[in-house]
This record gives C-alpha cells, sequence and structure tokens, in this order.
C-alpha cells in the first residue's frame, strides 16, 4: 500500500450553502457518466440525502470524506481506493467554501484537490468575477481550479459572467436556471432520490445543459498518497442484523453497512412500513429518517410494533438514531398537530418543529467507547429518563445531543458514524 495514485479531481464548493452545489456535482457527474467515464462521487461532511441524489447521478457508492468526523487518514483511503479505477473524482463541499472547522477548504488543502467554485449568477454580472477572484485568493495556499455559475438566465448572460474572469480564472460552464433542473427539497434537505420518478430525466437534462456551455475536459490529475495499513477490525462473525430500510429509515452510512459486513455480520434489511415481522435476527439497527411523514402507517401496523417490542423484551440489542429514536418512543406528533402512538418502549414523546432544532457534529464517550457522528433534527422531545452520556460539538454547535439506554436498547439524537471507533459500534450491537 505504499503507491501513490493519480485522477482527475475536483472539490465543487459555493460561497455559501443554497447555490446548488448538488444540482452541478450531479450535472457533472453524470456528463462524463454519460461520455463512458467511471465517476466517483464523495460528500465532504455528513449528510445523508445529497449522497443519495449522487449516487444515482454517477452510478457508484457515494461515500463521506471529513477531517474530523471520519478522519484524514480514512478519507485518504477512500480516495486512494477510488483512485484505482475511477476516471475522475467529484467531491461536493459542505455549506460555503470557508465555513465550519473543518472546511471544504480545510480538507481541498489538506489533499491537493483543486475547488471548482459554483455561484449562483441569479441577478448578477461582472460582480460575478470579483467574488470568483475572492473565493479563489482569500486563502494564498488552497489550490484552486476555476468556476462554474448556476442559475444563469441566458447565453448572453453566461458570456457576462464568463467575461468578468480575471487574473486566468479557468470558466467550467453555466448551468442554466430552466425549470425541471433543479432538485426539490424539504425540512431536512434535499428530497430522497427514491421519491422522485423523473430523477433521471432531471439528471440526464442538467448534464446536456451543462455539456452545451463548456468542453467536458478532464482537470489535471491529483497524486493521492496511499493510506497506513488499516487495524484489524472486531469481529461481528455470524451475527445476524436487523437494519430498517425504507421510505421512514433510510438515512445509514454506507461505511456503517460496508463495516458491520467487514466485520462479518449478516444485515438483513427490513421494512417497519411494510414487513409484518422481523427478520431472524440477533440485533437491531434502527437509523434516521423521515418517520414523521408516515407516522400514522407505523402505528398502524401493530404486527411489527408487536415483534420490535418482542426483540426488546428478550434483552436483544438495539440502536436507534434520530427518526429511529423518535420511532421508539410513546407518540410523535407531526408539524400539522396529527398526534401518533408508536413503540412505546422509550418514555416521552417528540413533536416536530417547523424550524431547525439542532444542527452539529457530536462525540460521544460511551460505555463501550467514544463514537462519533454529527445531530441534525426538526423535533423536540420530552422523556423523563436520565441519558448515560452527552455528545460534545468539536467547534461548539448546537447539540450535546442525550444518549439514553434500558437495557440493550440504545438510543440518541445522533447518527455515529461506526468506522470512527469499530469496537465501540461492534459492542452497541454485539449480544
Amino acid at each position: 500500500m505504499s503507491q501513490t495514485r493519480h485522477c482527475p479531481a475536483v472539490l465543487i464548493a459555493a460561497p455559501a450553502s443554497g447555490q446548488g452545489k448538488t444540482t452541478v456535482t450531479a450535472a457533472l457527474a453524470r456528463l462524463h457518466r454519460n461520455l463512458g467515464r467511471k465517476v466517483r462521487v464523495f460528500k465532504c461532511g455528513p449528510d445523508f440525502l445529497d449522497p443519495m441524489i449522487l449516487e444515482r447521478a454517477s452510478g457508484a457508492p457515494v461515500y463521506q470524506l471529513d477531517l474530523w468526523m471520519i478522519g484524514a487518514e480514512e478519507s485518504r483511503r477512500l480516495l486512494w481506493e477510488a483512485a484505482a479505477d475511477a476516471d475522475l473524482i467529484l467531491i461536493e463541499g459542505v455549506m460555503g467554501l470557508f465555513d465550519g472547522t473543518p472546511s471544504s477548504a480545510d480538507l481541498a488543502r489538506h489533499f491537493g484537490v483543486p475547488v471548482l467554485a459554483v455561484i449562483d449568477g441569479t441577478a448578477m454580472a461582472q460582480t460575478f468575477g470579483a467574488l470568483a477572484l475572492g473565493l479563489a485568493r482569500y486563502q494564498a495556499d488552497l489550490p484552486f481550479a476555476g468556476v462554474l455559475a448556476n442559475r444563469v438566465g441566458s447565453l448572453r448572460h453566461a458570456q457576462l459572467l464568463e467575461g468578468s474572469l480575471t487574473e486566468g480564472l479557468r470558466w467550467y460552464g453555466g448551468l442554466s436556471r430552466e425549470r425541471g433542473i433543479e432538485l426539490p427539497s424539504r425540512h431536512l434537505g434535499l428530497v430522497q432520490a427514491s421519491e422522485l420518478n423523473d430523477l433521471d430525466l432531471r439528471l440526464d437534462a442538467a448534464a446536456q445543459a451543462l455539456g452545451s456551455s463548456c468542453d467536458a475536459a478532464l482537470p489535471p490529475p491529483v497524486a493521492f498518497d496511499a493510506p497506513q495499513r488499516a487495524a484489524a477490525v472486531p469481529s461481528l462473525a455470524g451475527l445476524r442484523i436487523g437494519v430498517a430500510q425504507d421510505e421512514a429509515f433510510a438515512f445509514t452510512y454506507g461505511a456503517n453497512l460496508d463495516l458491520l459486513r467487514e466485520m462479518g455480520a449478516q444485515l438483513e434489511l427490513f421494512s417497519p412500513l411494510h414487513d409484518r415481522q422481523l427478520p431472524a435476527i440477533d440485533s437491531l439497527y434502527l437509523p434516521g429518517g423521515y418517520p414523521e411523514l408516515h407516522h400514522q402507517a407505523l402505528a398502524a401496523n401493530a404486527p411489527m410494533l408487536e415483534a420490535i417490542r418482542a426483540h426488546h423484551a428478550q434483552g436483544k440489542p438495539l440502536l436507534a438514531e434520530c427518526g429511529g429514536m423518535l420511532y421508539l418512543l410513546d407518540a410523535l406528533t407531526d408539524v400539522a398537530g396529527e398526534r401518533a402512538p408508536l413503540l412505546g418502549l422509550l418514555p416521552g414523546e417528540a413533536v416536530m418543529q417547523k424550524r431547525l432544532a439542532a444542527l452539529a457534529l457530536q462525540a460521544v464517550e460511551l460505555p463501550e467507547g467514544t463514537l462519533r457522528g454529527h445531530t441534525y433534527h426538526h423535533s423536540l422531545t420530552t422523556t423523563a429518563l436520565e441519558p448515560i452520556a452527552r455528545g460534545l460539538s468539536p467547534n461548539g454547535g448546537r447539540g450535546n445531543e442525550a444518549v439514553y439506554r434500558l437495557g440493550r436498547l440504545t438510543a440518541s439524537y445522533v447518527h455515529f458514524y461506526f468506522p470512527s471507533n469499530p469496537d465501540a459500534a461492534a459492542a452497541l450491537l454485539r449480544p
């Protein structure tokens, strides 16, 4: 594992959230894929929804990169492995280019990946060039590839934007604000890929629109150093883990499931919405998702509720994160005030809010060890249960989320990233 690998790569960033990074990244991925190239896409920072779109666009799994939650060495391994057979690596940044600690700029600088700045060109002309130059020169040691305009109004508009670039900044094209290209969203971000029946049509339209405004030449190759030899992982050989996976529970990190399989576990995917019983399992993993959009249907599936209650009563491990934790409560009330009784394994209730309740990276010291992850939710939970631990944010973000435990049941708003501590993750799910 000592050989450096080379692959064309850019990190797609923007001055702020809401500029259309995911749409542009997806358009680029689909454009190059349609040209017969193998594209690997990564997402900077914690996120579940953007990767769903990007997987459809690229036709390959999408993993997270982050210097804190994932770690520099694990991020290096993921990039190095992707560079083995990819023709192009795209990394979608998070928030604004320099926002947060660590930021997208920190990741780009650490791995030497040049930044492709996406700027919303709406209601803008020559000022576009000033903004692009500021992003390129704000940190002198930041590798910078060029700039791409999003939401361009016309060919003349694109020409004005391109003509405003100075100091040799490369123009990567402009994506039209034509209806049908933008991806719809809801309170936690983009709508799930599985809910968009016309997603492939949107992606192909975006790719075609982008391709008509720029050439599809690959960026220069980036050198990706080999990672250190990975430590041995604990064993979960023979363990059968039920993983909830449907419209209500879909927020799982691919790296989490990969790790469980690498440890020898057999994963059994099931639907709390549609299935009437649990598969034959030893442990249960209820990830986050959108239970608030399906709480009445979840409440109506009495056989599944009884099956999960029986699993807990038998003393088998159960790990629930965010939406999975809401499912465990006595009841959940949506923003319209409709209340649905749920599992009743965790005393208390949750009520959905119209505004964001918490957003932060989290490190949680559990009896099993410290796990890293993040929190992002629009609900407030009340419970008389005392937490066994609380999360801490490395950059002072809101959160400090509680972790609750009843027997072998562990529940929290925190979405844990299992590879941050494989031993702790294994201990949570091992009988």
